[in-house]
């Protein structure tokens, strides 16, 4: 035995009794150089088996079960029935959207006129086709181009409706601008208005001019152009060609998206009517007066779709200064029917400007302080006109609502835009030189309506809320309220 083990033998001699090991065996275990080994049981785990599947299908058989079971069953279908039953009380009693009309092209929005090429960019048709990226930002519709053929002043003779004038490009100037206008989605119409430098724009002999209308239209359909636009139809609709050209526009399954177009210089409801009947044109474009005669409006909208009637400022140099540039901006895309704006009413041009000189808004050159006063008020006008062309592309209200008139006067108008569920639009405009209070009454109009766009900044913000009972404008002031549909 070495010394570790005889010191092991003196440490456990010397413990004390009480924790001395048993002699001898003991039933645990035996002792050994006084060491007891103790044999210590394992934990045993309870396992839970379950039911036999004897003894589940005898307690399942049992009158108790039996009755929990077909209760349970009952209950299910029974909820289950009253859930259906709840979801066609609901669908029943919900209230229907009205159907979408249909709507052409045209009626999707503003439509944007080109009549100089040379005018709106000094490199002739290869210049709008540089800018139609910028009638994609404006949201632009359609594109009404030209006239751009070939005639000389007050000579029939010299009329050719299927050439292209040297003055503004080539044929395949043409054909690149329809390629790339349909790429990005603009239709175009062709306005084929025979004699564009004289007053008399049939030469005086609207029977022969009728019949090169006739071989135009078909002439530059083939060639990918979506429309035609004929000026003053009070003439041509009563020739004989007149039928022969309706024919050409005939909606077929090839011709459904190609829309024959005109103008008449009235504004007068019976005579406007009286076009529309007669020529049977998909748009009728006529100049708004200045100021607007909302009764005639109203017979218009009452007899007519909205559809069928488009609107223009005319050209700035027949625009009298009776309304800012804006409240008509407001106005055409606010009203019923298809708002059309030559090139420039987006930012206010004045009588002999010309459209080039919007694309020198963003040049940062040096300017004296009226020039730059002048371009912070043309890039505001272009931002006005944007948010309503953005507001007129995308609520129902303004595309096809209904149109309810709210209050006229000479000099000041409001009406109300509502469709079905859609949020409801008011425009209200003075054009007057004094304020007007306009007491609006309707049973869909609520208390307060919110500020959408408007030329009054400092009286009726963006955003703020107003009240309806008695709507406050300034002169030469307009706002475009909205307020959502209550049920």
């Amino acid at each position: 035995m070495n010394k570790e083990e005889d010191m092991k033998e003196v440490e456990l001699n010397e413990m004390d009794q009480e924790k001395q090991p048993m002699t001898g065996e003991t039933a645990t275990g035996t002792e050994k150089n006084g060491c007891v080994k103790v044999k210590v049981p394992e934990d045993t785990e309870v396992k839970f088996t379950g039911l036999s599947k004897e003894e589940l299908m005898k307690v399942a058989g049992t009158a108790g079960w039996v009755r929990t079971r077909w209760a349970l069953l009952v209950l299910f279908w029974l909820g289950w029935v009253g859930m259906l039953a709840g979801a066609i009380v609901i669908i029943v009693q919900a209230p229907r959207c009205k159907p979408i009309p249909e709507m052409n092209w045209w009626n999707e929005g503003f439509l944007y006129q080109i009549s100089d090429v040379n005018e709106f960019s000094d490199n002739g048709l290869k210049g709008v086709e540089e800018k139609l990226d910028y009638l994609t930002q404006m949201k632009v519709k359609g594109l009404i181009l030209g006239p751009i053929h070939t005639v000389d002043a007050d000579q029939l003779d010299t009329l050719d409706l299927v050439s292209v004038k040297s003055a503004v490009g080539t044929e395949n100037d043409l054909k690149s601008l329809l390629e790339q206008a349909h790429k990005k989605g603009i239709p175009m119409v062709l306005n084929l208005t025979p004699s564009y430098d004289k007053a008399s724009v049939w030469f005086n002999n609207v029977t022969a001019v009728a019949e090169k209308i006739k071989d135009a239209c078909t002439h530059w359909l083939e060639k990918g152009f979506s429309g035609i636009f004929l000026p003053d139809l009070r003439n041509i609709n009563t020739t004989k060609s007149w039928q022969s050209i309706q024919a050409i526009f005939n909606r077929t399954e090839e011709t459904k998206q190609v829309a024959l177009m005109g103008s008449v210089t009235s504004f007068s409801a019976d005579e406007v009517s009286l076009v529309l009947n007669r020529s049977g044109v998909d748009l009728l474009l006529t100049e708004l007066s200045d100021p607007p005669e909302t009764g005639e409006l109203k017979k218009l909208y009452s007899s007519h779709p909205q559809t069928s009637l488009g609107w223009s400022l005319g050209s700035p140099a027949s625009r009298t200064p009776a309304a800012p540039v804006r409240l008509f901006q407001m106005l055409l895309f606010t009203l019923p029917g298809t708002p059309v704006f030559s090139a420039g009413d987006e930012v206010g041009l004045k009588a002999g400007e010309k459209p080039q000189i919007m694309w020198d808004l963003e040049n940062p050159a040096e300017k004296n302080t009226a020039a730059k006063t002048l371009q912070e008020e043309r890039i505001a006008v272009r931002d006005f006109f944007k948010t309503l062309s953005d507001l007129r592309g995308k609520e129902r209200s303004l595309l096809h609502g209904e149109y309810i008139s709210l209050h006229s006067s000479a000099t000041s108008l409001a009406f109300l835009r509502l469709w079905d569920q859609s949020s409801r639009f008011l425009t209200a405009m003075n054009w007057g030189n004094d304020p007007v209070t306009m007491i609006l009454s309707n049973s869909d109009l609520p208390a307060q309506a919110q500020v959408r766009l408007t030329t009054d900044a400092v009286n009726l913000a963006v955003d703020s809320m107003v009240s309806l009972e008695k709507l406050q404008l300034g002169p030469k002031q307009a706002v475009l309220l909205s307020y959502p549909y209550a049920g």
